[in-house]
């Protein structure tokens, strides 16, 4: 039995970077994993795998469609579904390999096996209890069940991203369930791979939560590359059948029945937070009404010395806030002032055109009554997206009115995910739209786009 100063429950981007972060604070550390590799959800069957893919069917998507246009003639490549996969699994362990370093590095004891804790300042792995004086619990999340409906996931016909990461064969038809960030990244890499996909969302708009007028965009794109949509309509049941599956939904604007025969479905509805066999009911920990562990600004649970961060708690399912979550409960432990501030937390969609926001929405400050003035920008602009064949999109900035001062930032666009965090350290420092207009940015580049959206919340852009 080893004496800990804190174990961490999940080496997930949350877990690994607190136990890190804790070592190099002088903490003797440990993290539990069960898997055979670290990293948990996001680099074995989440962000790293599906980014992979998506890298390697855009590639193809550009040698089919764009290649002649820059005068590269020649065939378009074939797919071999095997060697993309095994390209795939490289990625993974190379990351995967790249965390163990780390921890070694930093002399962070990884325990193996899955994690409960039977009394606080306690750790069970396997056959072994370990003490700890601070246990942080960062397992994670799950793919979670289409609400209300009856499916039954197998992970060979109707797959979770686990299993639409592993899929024997690139399938000829399938039916995505849900409109969301992780639905629309998988399906668009089985669109460029050929396969006829259709969404089919609970809502009426795609992608809830995001800037409307970003989304309505992001969707029109979408079906433009081949993806199909059917809004507004509830799934109540997928049924096996000897060729696929069939997917039974009811609209809900007049409870029409409807059914749609594919070869897989793939259910993207959303995760929730992964806490079974941790003991939580019989340790006393509170949870949500939602089923996430309630914490207080410190991340604490409601017993002494058990902390919570990432999935497993409130707030965006993201691996960078679980990452920042991990570094300010390893500062608080240390006796410092860790801190997250959760208004400059970006989101990305990783298609092609990538979406990426910060900040407040239009409708966000509109519902709060706060004066804004919105500064935007379209790609068709911008020179080198031109020239890149990258121009469908723009960039929204939204400031106060009567401050300047920026309060969000919503692109769809070439490489969105890169350039959101020029806004994200401008918020970081309460900087004026002005302040990022009057900054230079290189000619020619994609983020001209961002100082001209800044301008349009002035005098006007240069190049609208």
């Amino acid at each position: 039995m080893a004496q800990y100063d804190v174990i961490i429950i999940g080496s997930g981007p949350g877990g690994y970077v607190c136990a890190i972060r804790c070592a190099q604070l002088g903490l003797k550390t440990a993290c539990v994993e069960g898997r055979d590799t670290l990293g948990g959800t996001c680099l074995n069957v989440g962000c790293i795998p599906s980014k992979a893919l998506l890298h390697a069917s855009h590639q193809l998507h550009e040698a089919q469609h764009n290649f002649a246009r820059m005068g590269l003639i020649g065939d378009a490549p074939s797919v071999d579904w095997s060697r993309m996969l095994d390209y795939k699994r490289d990625a993974i362990e190379a990351n995967t390999k790249g965390i163990e370093f780390l921890f070694k590095k930093n002399k962070v004891d990884w325990l193996k096996g899955w994690a409960s804790i039977p009394a606080a300042g306690k750790v069970r792995v396997g056959d072994e209890t370990h003490d700890a004086k601070h246990v942080v619990i960062a397992s994670g999340s799950e793919s979670a069940p289409v609400p209300g409906a009856d499916v039954t996931v197998d992970e060979e016909v109707v797959v979770s991203s686990t299993g639409a990461l592993e899929l024997s064969e690139i399938p000829r038809t399938m039916a995505v369930i849900g409109g969301g960030v992780i639905g629309l990244e998988l399906g668009s890499v089985y669109t460029r791979l050929g396969t006829d996909v259709t969404v089919i969302e609970y809502l009426d708009g795609i992608t809830p939560g995001q800037d409307a007028e970003v989304a309505k965009q992001f969707q029109k794109l979408l079906k433009k590359q081949g993806l199909s949509f059917v809004t507004g309509a509830a799934v109540s049941k997928v049924e096996r059948t000897d060729d696929g599956a069939t997917v039974h939904y009811a609209m809900r604007k007049d409870d029409a029945a409807k059914t749609l025969d594919v070869d897989v479905v793939l259910v993207a509805t959303g995760r929730r937070p992964n806490t079974d066999g941790l003991g939580l009911d019989a340790l006393g920990v509170s949870l949500t009404n939602r089923g996430q562990i309630a914490v207080d600004d410190h991340y604490k649970t409601s017993v002494e010395g058990v902390y919570a961060i990432g999935d497993v708690i409130e707030g965006p399912m993201l691996a960078h806030k679980a990452e920042d979550e991990g570094m300010a409960i390893a500062e608080i432990l240390a006796g410092q002032a860790g801190h997250v501030n959760y208004g400059v937390i970006p989101g990305v969609i990783y298609t092609h055109p990538e979406v990426a926001s910060v900040g407040i929405t239009q409708e966000q400050a509109e519902e709060a009554g706060t004066k804004i003035k919105i500064g935007k920008f379209s790609f068709m602009g911008n020179g080198r997206a031109k020239a890149n064949f990258a121009a469908d999109g723009f960039v929204k900035l939204i400031a106060d009115a009567e401050t300047d001062r920026i309060l969000g930032c919503h692109v769809i666009g070439p490489m969105a995910g890169d350039l959101i965090h020029e806004v994200c350290v401008a918020m970081e420092f309460g900087a004026a739209a002005e302040d990022l207009a009057r900054t230079c940015h290189a000619h020619p580049t994609y983020s001209e786009a961002m100082r001209e959206a800044a301008l349009d919340c002035g005098d006007g852009a240069i190049h609208a």
